[in-house]
């Protein structure tokens, strides 16, 4: 038999990630449609959401603001979904890295 722990995690992690994906769909300028949220996206930039933004209502518009501030430190895998997903343009990218911030 197994443990309740192993059905109540992946539903946690399930449930975070989906948060994270409405607060990143919600806060955006133009707020994207269901399709914008992939999983790829909420898988790429987990991670990155709970290192630096996790202290943040997921669907407060402070979440936004968190990632952008942290945008140096965001994984290239994060970076490459938001770029597909339309969030940022790589030549966003290119000029943060450029400045620094």
């Amino acid at each position: 038999m197994r443990s309740p722990i192993y059905f109540e995690q992946p539903k946690a992690v399930a449930i975070a990630m989906a948060l994270f994906a409405a607060a990143v769909a919600l806060s955006a300028p133009g707020a994207a449609t269901a399709q914008g949220n992939s999983m790829s996206l909420q898988l790429a930039c987990a991670s990155d959401y709970y290192a630096y933004c996790s202290r943040h209502d997921p669907d407060g518009p402070a979440t936004q603001t968190c990632m952008r501030a942290n945008g140096p430190r965001l994984s290239q895998r994060c970076i490459d979904a938001l770029v597909a997903a339309g969030r940022v343009t790589r030549r966003e990218v290119a000029r943060r890295s450029a400045s620094g911030r």
